[in-house]
């Protein structure tokens, strides 16, 4: 079975595509404290417009931010402090192995504006966007580009992409885990079949210490291919990475099938649930921001 082609630069830069993801945010609780001064909330107190506490003043505290009416009723100096907003490294994993590329349309084209969409949130927040891919092994397409700029750069970067081996997520992850990287949010938008199975995957995604935000590329016959066409007596089934497999499609076949694909959906969401990550089931046959916006409209925060 021969892949498909990924969307060209033209179609991913899509002004009407570009002006809706505008209505999207990446906020999330507390960025970690080191990074550049920008837009997501941190436990930092310095520099920042947004009023946090009052605390005593001490010698060396700057006394243009002494409170003089609270000195004037208490007869003691508080120096009010501000909350410190910085940026967020946002790294994300896009899944090019071959089985994203093979069905028609492909995965791939929903996928890739996906992240398109969840970059130019980010770079309009002023985050450090970091772009990897996941095929056979891990590839770095793009590293700490920010400003709004940069979204040319990540379609550009998308364009260039061509299937890429089996998919090896867990392998992926893990070295990602051994990376010494400052702690932000990974984006993994994947189908999430893996050869080692959603447990060696989700093992690998539990080492990472950053938060996770996880896209799930699906169709309706992921989890009932009665929905396929054709789906009746002896048949070979390919999937871009694989030699093709016989099967006798039989009803306790298909059932069998049902209930390992609810298992490997039900393993997703606990394991979101158990991490506190944010889990996005996006429907490849759907379009990508009507299904992003409940979630990430402005004012909404990951955990």
């Amino acid at each position: 079975m021969s892949p498909s082609a990924a969307p060209g630069f033209d179609e991913l830069f899509d002004p009407v595509f570009l002006e809706r993801v505008n209505a999207l945010t990446l906020r999330i609780a507390a960025a970690q404290k080191g990074g550049r001064l920008a837009d997501q909330r941190t436990a930092a107190r310095g520099q920042g417009s947004d009023f946090a506490d009052f605390k005593p003043y001490v010698a060396g505290d700057d006394l243009r931010a002494i409170d003089w009416n609270i000195y004037r009723r208490l007869g003691k100096a508080f120096v009010r402090v501000f909350e410190e907003r910085q940026d967020l490294p946002v790294y994300i994993l896009l899944d090019v192995s071959h089985s994203m590329f093979v069905e028609s349309p492909p995965r791939i084209g929903p996928a890739m504006r996906s992240v398109l969409a969840l970059a130019a949130a980010a770079l309009g927040q002023h985050d450090a966007v970091s772009l990897m891919t996941v095929g056979g092994d891990m590839g770095t397409a793009m590293r700490n580009v920010s400003g709004k700029g940069g979204i040319a750069r990540v379609a550009r970067a998308l364009a260039d992409q061509t299937a890429a081996g089996r998919t090896g997520l867990a392998a992926a992850v893990g070295k990602l885990a051994t990376m010494r990287l400052r702690r932000g949010l990974v984006i993994l938008v994947s189908d999430f079949f893996d050869d080692d199975g959603v447990d060696g995957v989700l093992e690998a995604l539990e080492t990472l210490p950053h938060r996770l935000l996880l896209v799930q590329m699906t169709r309706a016959w992921d989890a009932d291919p009665t929905l396929l066409p054709d789906l009746d007596g002896d048949l070979v089934i390919e999937d871009g990475e694989h030699d093709g497999a016989s099967v006798t499609v039989t009803p306790d076949l298909i059932e069998r099938y049902r209930v390992a694909y609810r298992d490997f959906a039900d393993s997703l969401d606990a394991f979101a649930r158990r991490r506190g990550a944010t889990l996005i089931r996006m429907d490849a046959d759907a379009d990508v921001l009507d299904q992003l916006m409940p979630m990430l409209a402005k004012g909404n925060v990951l955990p």
